[in-house]
């Protein structure tokens, strides 16, 4: 049965390495016959939470941007994919302010399949574990049923493009594949 799989990427580069590796997994992911979006999170207005905390009872966010469509495509999923450069050993702000904007309706992403993609110029992949745990800390702590079903580490690569012929491309495919 095919699966309704929700990619987002926190690149701020088109083509970049982490924004590549979703390329792989959603070919691998639509060769199988599922369906799949990817959201360039770049493209799409975002606002920092306020912490206002309106939202809580509310279960909406009282600012207007693009966050409230991600937001109900997060809801729809079956599968998530969440993807970002690696910045000084952490995720990128804009997946950050994506995660923090999840408050009003995160109680509703529970029990869905999530996938991580992380790339790096560092390469070694004991040092993107930050990250991980930053993806972890929402899935884990925050929204229950969730499933980490797997990790693409993208290591080793700073220029845009480094990624490609990296095991790391075979990886997102098979990873999407199998989704």
């Amino acid at each position: 049965m095919a699966k309704k799989i929700l990619v987002l990427s926190g690149s701020f580069r088109k083509h970049g390495n982490s924004d590549l590796l979703c390329d792989e997994f959603v070919r691998g992911a639509t060769e199988s016959g599922n369906d799949v979006e990817k959201i360039f999170i770049n493209d799409r207005k975002i606002n920092f939470c306020r912490g206002c905390g309106v939202c809580n009872t509310t279960h909406k966010c009282v600012q207007k941007d693009d966050m409230e469509e991600i937001l109900n495509k997060m809801v729809a999923a079956d599968v998530i994919v969440m993807a970002t450069p690696v910045y000084f050993y952490t995720m990128n702000g804009q997946m950050k302010t994506l995660i923090d904007r999840t408050v009003p309706r995160y109680e509703e992403i529970s029990g869905k399949d999530f996938y991580f993609i992380v790339a790096a110029a560092d390469g070694n992949k004991a040092n993107m574990q930050k990250t991980i745990e930053g993806f972890r800390g929402f899935t884990d702590d925050c929204l229950p049923g969730a499933k980490e079903k797997g990790i693409v580490y993208g290591v080793g690569a700073w220029q845009i493009g480094d990624i490609k012929g990296s095991p790391a491309m075979k990886e997102a495919y098979e990873m999407g594949k199998n989704a």
